[in-house]
């Protein structure tokens, strides 16, 4: 599908919620080598409504942002990359897809963005034709086949339902990478931490300097 196409789409469901916001294409404090469409930064400097922050609080467009988290592990893969390339990957929960795209800019033989949101699969297809790099989409885990070697996830543990994930990773997959912002002692025995991470959520939202620490969990053999 070509840009235009893509672009019009996600803007249609970003629209859903902020009629007259709109993406552009940004790069990112920490990561220069990629760039995302995401939230023009204009359109977040000014009160919203209170229909409009109902909206933005029942159906946040959290593809039009690149977390902190995922800005991280991306960071992170594009400064190791011996540890993806060749590697068959997955993106879980990925948003605008950053993590899935650093994976593919290192080498990894197959990479996958998997998110159930359709602006998340739509933002992923357009990033990866503004970079340039290929990645698969899905929008369902357990649909995914084929062997995966490392599964990464960047801020899906804040919802508790997604907990169990933990060790249905450790099950899928070879290795497990997770990054959080707000997790910062994770109690699982499947897991350690491998240190701390820096990690700037664009366009800025104003969080606490604290959530610009990344804890970054790596699965236990």
């Amino acid at each position: 599908m070509s840009t235009p196409r893509l672009l019009a789409q996600l803007e249609e469901c970003l629209h859903k919620v902020l009629p007259d916001a709109r993406l552009a294409p940004c790069s990112l404090p920490g990561l220069p080598e990629l760039q995302l469409w995401l939230l023009d930064p204009v359109n977040l400097d000014r009160a919203f409504a209170s229909e409009e922050t109902r909206r933005l609080l029942e159906q946040p467009p959290y593809w039009g942002f690149c977390w902190g988290s995922g800005v991280a592990l991306a960071r992170w893969v594009l400064d190791n990359p011996q540890q993806v390339r060749g590697r068959r990957v997955l993106d879980f929960g990925s948003g605008s897809g950053v993590v899935a795209l650093a994976c593919s800019a290192v080498g990894a033989s197959r990479s996958i963005a998997c998110d159930l949101d359709q602006g998340a699969q739509l933002a992923s297809a357009l990033n990866a034709e503004l970079n340039g790099l290929p990645i698969e989409l899905a929008d369902d885990y357990f649909a995914v086949t084929g062997e995966l070697d490392l599964i990464l996830a960047a801020d899906v543990l804040y919802d508790s339902d997604n907990r169990p994930f933990l060790e249905r990773f450790r099950q899928r997959a070879d290795s497990v990478l997770i990054a959080d912002s707000r997790v910062r002692d994770l109690q699982h025995p499947g897991y350690h931490r491998l240190g701390h991470l820096h990690g700037q959520t664009w366009p800025e939202l104003g969080e606490p300097v604290e959530f610009r620490q990344v804890a970054l969990y790596q699965s236990l053999p």
